[in-house]
């Protein structure tokens, strides 16, 4: 069918039937065209929005309709009820409510969806009319739907013959959707809060209705649940606790009942919940017998297996006491009631089975020991006091249980789980840590004591020790505390480091643990390296295990870099070891990374006589493989070797750094330093391999992945050397100036930029970074003339370079090989682009060239002359043609044009912001004045700049008040 004419063209009288709206919700509904379905949909959208839908919706609710066409006709009645409401004059006001009320008792029976909708179309009304036009709608509703005398008048004799049940029925999903429209509607402050006080007051109508029928025999549980999901509607209204707890309290009959269950947990949650339930104290006290009258209930389902009941009834414990923590701490006289519950939540915790095969509930409870040991802790010393002796005996009690939910099951059962489980597992350890970690702060030292005496014990006993999910639980939850919590003054940490070499770590996962706890002790090691012997022998054990990869390589890191000043000793070892299992490719490429950076630490903290040779002799075969690969002809197999052994060789320099170490290290203060006369060890290194890497430069230049690895080298040993790097600065600048200019990246950009932070001060190092900066410059200059908006990351990388440039050494723009002009143009060329890294670059690069411009006349003459021209940008960018999230940087830029040269910026606003409808049509002659008056006043207040320039932003955009 063709659809007919737009509703809102001429023609729409004619156009605009029942027919042809049944039409087109044939065409949305059962069209396979996504175009033709689209097309209905808009101009249906449009027909809801005429005059005429008033009409043609009753017409389309006709009993003999399909439901699809009965529910766009109740869907309608809403729309025009909530959005149009003041098309309709005030005198039909009272005929509608009759038809709506009319319609929702034929409705009664169904079909569901049209039913809601016309009670949701009533209640808007009702929101539309409340409380001026209809005082007492509720009272009015119930009234309705009583059931009808024979003798009652009009069409109400046919509505009699229908199921009460389902008027009873109707009428609630009324009660139920009148509070849900009224959170959903857009209303003015004042208005909402008028509707709120009036709704409230009808709770008194609606509340015994809603008793009476949650108690009644006669009810089906079809109403019971309407009844629930009702008070939960109303509860969001802020219906309080204290006017709704008798019958939160029936609601918990409604428990029993499995029908019901779902339904009741979560309508007596929601009740419970509500922080203003703080305030009814007598209430939640009222409530807390049948909370604890649900616990034997609770381990039947827990017994049973039966989680759905379990989590439910878990969910009310915990709403009960997480909520109410504090409140019901403070019940002194109901001390033992409270204790109990937290005892029920305690059992939640340490409910049977693995989560989350077997059971889901455990990980709700986990926030409420925060909670309340937070409220416990709030309370002055005295009162303190007296809640820790009832509650530390619990806290300890907690310790056990969740070491005990953080048991692995066994490798056969474990094995079977997906990797889902095995993911939700992982992430619930990592909250059950987490929970460790904050009770150390209620426990204290004799957690760590009691802790050790159980790893002690289970050590000690081979039968008890065989069960190795026991041992791991036991070191999970050390590591957990240890991990955040300053474990240096503890006096059980030695004699756990003298117990962890007895563990047999045959099994994977406690391997794992034993790592992760010995990583953990990183710090305390540092403070006693006599225990380094033992344990890192272990530590290597490990490495070479590649399903141990992340964990030991992850320690020994942690290790090398706290320890390194006490690892001479074991430098060999450790050596030997890394070496073997890199060569032998055991782990993946992350983990090598890790693993030299741990070398890194390691060959930092030795004789400086040493380093070189032992530098030499772990990545002489790297380098020898990159070599072989040098010679080969390009291709992707090779390219992902060169790339990680370059990324070997980055994460090595990254941390090699002879000139580190604290002053306060004493180790460090007495380790003799490097003569100046000798070269760093990677200098050497690098002065070495730098052929190697032109070979591998001259069959890769085009790749960008080649090209960033060997930057990375370079740019990871500048940063780590400083100035120790200088030997290399002359062939770095040549090698990197030869790359950009057969193939401009921006990683090449980054790394003069770093050389420029650091060597651009140094006079035996100026001539070669000026001519590198001449050819990166020339070479970006012409790709700019080519267009540069594909490359985002090189114009942000290149203003990066030049901000750097005008910061260190400006002297370097007195060149006359540097094309200032062009590099300005660049710059206004960059404030275009859409990406904010982009433009902030550009921003930064305009307010480090802005001060220079008085002192340099080559900067001045650029200035005099594009000035306008950068100006005109900036104002076009912020009235519009730029995204709003960059405006902050623009006026930046403007700031210190005005603080810079400010009769030249008022001049240049002037002619450019005369032009008619520049930068908008939105802002009018006087508030662009207005708006040159405002900026031209600050040269100082960043933020005020700021906000000047949003404001005119938004001016330019039509959202004033938008910001």
């Amino acid at each position: 069918m063709e659809l007919p004419a737009n509703p809102g063209d001429s023609p729409v009288e004619l156009e605009l039937t029942v027919e042809n709206v049944e039409s087109a919700l044939y065409q949305l509904y059962f069209d396979p065209d996504m175009e033709r379905k689209n097309e209905a949909q808009k101009w249906l959208t449009q027909a809801q929005a005429s005059a005429q839908a008033w009409q043609f919706c009753w017409a389309l609710l006709a009993p003999d309709k399909l439901p699809e066409v009965q529910f766009f006709g109740a869907s309608t009645l809403h729309t025009k009820v909530a959005r149009h409401w003041s098309d309709l004059p005030s005198d039909q006001h009272d005929s509608l409510r009759m038809q709506l009320l009319s319609h929702i008792l034929l409705f009664s029976s169904g079909p569901k969806m049209v039913l809601t909708r016309l009670c949701v179309a009533l209640a808007s009304m009702a929101l539309n009319l409340i409380p001026q036009a209809w005082s007492q709608p509720v009272a009015d509703m119930v009234r309705a739907f009583q059931p009808q005398k024979p003798d009652s008048e009009g069409s109400s004799g046919s509505e009699a013959t229908q199921d009460p049940q389902a008027h009873c029925l109707a009428l609630l999903e009324l009660l139920t959707v009148l509070p849900e429209e009224f959170q959903s509607r857009r209303l003015a402050q004042a208005r909402r809060a008028q509707l709120r006080e009036a709704l409230a007051g009808e709770w008194a109508v609606v509340c015994p209705l809603l008793r009476q029928l949650l108690q009644s025999q006669d009810s089906s549980n079809q109403v019971k649940e309407k009844v629930l999901r009702c008070l939960s509607s109303w509860t969001g209204l802020d219906v309080t606790l204290g006017d709704s707890h008798e019958l939160v309290q029936d609601c918990f009959t409604a428990l029993s009942n499995p029908e019901l269950f779902d339904s009741a947990v979560e309508t007596i949650v929601t009740a419970i919940s509500q922080p203003d339930s703080q305030r009814y104290t007598d209430a939640l006290v009222t409530l807390m017998p049948l909370v604890l009258g649900l616990h034997d209930q609770l381990k039947t389902a827990a017994r049973d297996g039966d989680m759905e009941s379990s989590h439910g009834i878990c969910r009310i414990a915990v709403a009960m006491g997480e909520t109410h923590s504090r409140v019901l701490l403070e019940q002194v006289e109901h001390w033992q009631e409270y204790l109990a519950l937290v005892n029920m939540i305690l059992f939640c915790t340490g409910i049977p089975g693995y989560y989350p095969v077997s059971e889901t509930t455990s990980s709700l409870t986990l926030t409420f020991w925060y909670t309340l040991q937070d409220d416990i802790l709030s309370f002055d010393e005295e009162k303190q006091a007296v809640y820790l002796q009832v509650y530390r005996p619990v806290y300890f009690q907690l310790v056990d249980v969740l070491l005990h939910k953080s048991h692995y099951p066994s490798q056969e059962e474990y094995a079977s789980w997906s990797s889902d489980d095995k993911e939700q597992f992982r992430i619930y350890r990592v909250d059950i840590s987490d929970t460790l970690m904050y009770v150390y702060e209620m426990l204290g030292a004799e957690l760590l004591s009691n802790l050790y005496d159980r790893l002690g014990r289970q050590l000690m006993d081979p039968q008890l020790s065989a069960v190795w999910q026991d041992t791991e639980a036991l070191l999970f939850g050390f590591q957990s505390i240890a991990e955040t919590i300053d474990v240096n003054y503890s006096d059980v940490i030695p004699g756990l480091i003298g117990l962890i070499p007895r563990i047999n770590i045959s099994n994977v996962m406690l391997a794992d643990t034993v790592m992760y706890t010995i990583g953990s002790l990183a710090e305390w090691l540092a403070d006693h390296p006599v225990m380094l012997g033992g344990i890192l022998p272990m530590v290597l054990q490990g490495i070479v295990k590649p399903e141990l990869s992340v964990s030991s390589v992850s320690t020994l890191k942690r290790i090398c870099r706290e320890c390194r000043h006490d690892l001479s000793p074991y430098a060999q070892d450790v050596l030997t070891v890394s070496q073997d299992v890199l060569v032998k490719e055991i782990h993946k490429s992350s983990q090598c990374m890790w693993l030299m950076q741990a070398l890194g630490f390691l060959l930092s903290a030795l004789p400086v006589d040493e380093i070189l040779g032992r530098l030499h002799s772990l990545i002489t075969p790297h380098v020898q493989r990159l070599d072989t690969l040098a010679r080969q002809e390009p291709d992707p197999t090779n390219k992902q070797a060169i790339v990680h052994i370059l990324g070997m060789l980055s994460s090595l320099f990254t941390t090699l750094d002879i000139r580190h170490s604290d002053s306060s290290d004493s180790a460090s203060s007495q380790r003799p330093s490097a003569p100046q006369s000798t070269p760093n060890p990677v200098v050497v290194v690098l002065q070495q391999v730098f052929t190697l890497i032109q070979t591998i430069l001259s069959k890769w230049l085009d790749d960008s992945d080649v090209v960033e690895a060997v930057c990375g080298v370079f740019d990871k040993s500048v940063r780590t050397l400083l100035h120790d790097f200088g030997p290399m600065v002359a062939h770095l600048s040549e090698m990197l100036g030869q790359i950009y200019s057969a193939y401009p990246q921006p990683s090449a950009l980054d790394l003069a930029r770093q050389m420029v932070h650091i060597f651009s001060g140094e006079e035996q190092h100026l001539g070669p970074i000026s001519s590198l900066i001449e050819v990166l410059t020339s070479v970006t200059l012409h790709l700019f003339q080519q267009g540069p908006r594909n490359h985002p990351d090189i114009a942000e990388s290149f203003m990066h370079l030049h901000a750097q440039v005008l910061k260190r050494k400006p002297e370097l723009y007195l060149s006359e090989q540097l094309d200032v002009k062009g590099l300005f143009y660049c710059g206004i060329l960059t404030l275009k682009f859409p990406e904010t890294p982009t433009v902030k670059a550009a921003a930064q690069f305009f307010t480090e060239l802005l001060p220079r411009c008085k002192d340099m006349p080559s900067l001045g003459d650029v200035l005099q002359r594009d000035g306008q021209l950068l100006t005109e940008t900036i104002l076009q960018a912020v009235g519009g043609e730029s995204s709003r999230s960059l405006t902050e940087h623009f006026s930046e830029v403007l700031l210190s044009l005005n603080r810079h040269c400010p009769a030249l910026l008022a001049q240049w606003l002037k002619e450019t912001l005369q032009s008619p409808g520049f930068p908008s049509a939105h802002v009018s002659s006087e508030q662009k004045h207005s708006f040159s008056q405002q900026l031209l006043r600050e040269q100082t207040n960043k933020r005020r700049v700021k906000d000047i320039v949003k404001e005119f932003s938004l001016l330019c955009r039509g959202l004033q008040g938008a910001g």
